[in-house]
């Protein structure tokens, strides 16, 4: 039986990567992430092909060109795809795929192809700064733009299936668990 396919978005430091990895641990046989491509440089400890695949923007546009995206946009001035062979192969041995994409990603998706849509907010943008903050990666230029950005995918979530706000962890993957788990194959 073929496996659905899960749109989680959310903005930096919501904690949705922590959230995602939890469920895959928990049902490594029923779910799956898929890894998207970016041409992005990798961060500290990100290994390609586990983390993203890595390209250079030239191969990236080879492969817009190719049509070999599901999905694909330009955040921050880097760009972003998902490989539709690859989620269909997932999806075809019966595992949930999760995407865990921005909101232009998701937006591009709604208008393809059938998907749940989840979406995790942070309890407050206050709660988010902070967060981000925390993360010590940001330059304060950068922070300001993801917090715009982020406000810019706040305004998004109402075109969501269900809304998760993360504001004890615990709590927000047992609502993600829940609502994934009603979902058949």
């Amino acid at each position: 039986m073929k496996g659905n396919l899960i749109v989680i978005s959310a903005p930096a430091g919501t904690g949705k990567t922590t959230l995602v990895h939890k469920l895959i641990e928990a049902f490594p046989d029923k779910v799956i992430q898929s890894i998207s491509c970016t041409t992005r440089k990798p961060r500290e400890g990100e290994i390609d092909g586990k983390d993203y695949v890595f390209l250079t923007k030239e191969a990236f546009d080879e492969r817009v060109k190719r049509g070999d995206f599901l999905e694909h946009a330009t955040v921050f001035g880097n760009q972003y795809g998902t490989l539709e062979e690859v989620v269909e192969a997932q999806r075809e041995s019966g595992k949930h795929v999760i995407l865990v994409i921005d909101t232009q990603g998701a937006a591009a998706l709604r208008k393809k192809t059938d998907a749940l849509f989840i979406f995790i907010a942070p309890p407050s943008m206050e709660v988010l700064e902070e967060r981000l903050k925390g993360r010590k990666t940001e330059s304060f230029e950068t922070l300001k733009k993801r917090l715009d950005w982020a406000q810019h995918e706040m305004d998004q979530a109402k075109h969501y299936d269900h809304i998760i706000v993360n504001d004890d962890l615990k709590m927000a993957y047992e609502e993600l668990k829940n609502i994934i788990i009603k979902e058949k194959p």
